[in-house]
């Protein structure tokens, strides 16, 4: 019997409705229930083929139970190692090596110094910092906000170097990033499964909590959808995460990811909607049921980015563009000149850049 655990705190509506839903696709061999800790002894493997982490974010003590099941096999979602190294500033410094536009960004040290640290911990900054040239790089508006928290905690829109500082000013130890402010006229939030699996949801991050998940709005460009599915599998399969979502702002057709490091994404039915939730149980719970079908003992069985994986092999993160050899034609001897085959000046006409009239443009 394989077992797939859940990891969970505070949630109520989606564990038991993935577990429930697991146990009820009755799948030979495969069984689901809470993740439940009695004792945790160094390299003892646990009763778990697959463990759903939603949690150890909060709690480092489960975060450190789950690298000891992972050593000893179990498939942990999401890897715990890679998350425990993973931060927002580093995923947009890796997306820009990758080809995928994001916002301007640039990070800052804490406002007051870390404990045990004094005046010489800091001796290879250059002070005073180049604030100016940072502000002429990124601009105001802009978003100040923790380079490795969630859940919109810390987070501030400043307007100028004023509201930069009187906010700065009271971060802390926080390490601060300020993040280019995008105008946009769609944005979507995008549940990613296993690197592969998508679903895109309108999403308007201005509104109360509850109301983040919008109906309304919702674009139904093809081209656009098609484009906003590529990058979210390109990010999630260069991070390497099985359970993620990732924040797209549009600005005049350029897309933007904004925040694309949630390994414990909200997956709540009151937040996210009853069409929401009904995808990401039914497909949380497919996942989970492939993982453990493919779970094999006496090996590790996490999942590793391409990041990780282009760093290991020593190759570069994105493979070079292959090569075309061009075809050689030979004109036939003496061709006639007519007016027909005379060459002309192509016209170049400029693409008018449209907007559906329900779409109305928004500030982040």
């Amino acid at each position: 019997m394989k077992k797939i655990g859940i990891l969970h705190g505070k949630e109520n509506s989606f564990p038991p409705a993935l577990i429930e839903r697991i146990n009820s696709k009755n799948v030979e061999g495969i069984v689901a229930e809470a993740v439940v800790i009695d004792k945790v002894i160094q390299a003892d493997p646990t009763e778990y083929a697959v463990i759903i982490d939603r949690i150890s974010q909060d709690v480092p003590f489960y975060r450190a139970y789950l690298k000891n099941a992972a050593l000893s096999g179990t498939a942990v979602i999401n890897n715990p190692f890679w998350w425990s190294a993973d931060e927002k500033f580093f995923n947009n410094a890796l997306s820009e090596k990758i080809g995928v536009t994001v916002p301007k960004t640039a990070i800052f040290p804490s406002h007051h110094r870390p404990d045990d640290t004094d005046e010489h911990s800091f001796r290879n900054l250059a002070l005073p910092l180049d604030f100016d040239g940072v502000f002429d790089y990124i601009g105001f508006p802009a978003f100040f906000k923790p380079f490795s928290g969630g859940g919109w905690k810390n987070v501030y829109k400043v307007y100028n170097k004023e509201d930069f500082f009187k906010v700065y000013s009271e971060t802390g130890q926080l390490v601060m990033m300020l993040q280019e402010n995008i105008d946009y006229e769609y944005y979507f939030r995008c549940y990613c499964l296993d690197r592969t699996n998508v679903h895109i949801m309108q999403y308007e991050p201005k509104n109360a909590f509850h109301e983040r998940y919008v109906k309304d709005g919702a674009t139904t460009d093809a081209k656009l959808l098609k484009q906003v599915e590529e990058v979210v599998i390109k990010l999630n399969q260069y991070l390497g995460y099985d359970f993620n979502t990732v924040e797209i702002a549009v600005r005049d057709g350029v897309l933007y990811p904004i925040d694309f490091c949630n390994p414990a994404p909200d997956a709540d039915l009151f937040s996210v909607g009853e069409q929401n939730f009904e995808w990401i149980v039914e497909n949380a719970a497919n996942m989970a049921i492939k993982h453990a079908q493919e779970h094999k003992e006496g090996q590790t069985n996490l999942t590793w980015g391409k990041f990780i994986e282009a760093s290991v092999a020593k190759t570069p993160l994105l493979a070079a563009p292959k090569t075309v050899a061009k075809k050689t034609t030979t004109a036939p001897a003496k061709a006639k000149t007519t007016a027909a085959t005379k060459k002309k000046t192509p016209t170049t006409t400029a693409k008018k850049t449209t907007t559906t009239t329900t779409s109305r443009k928004k500030t982040k």
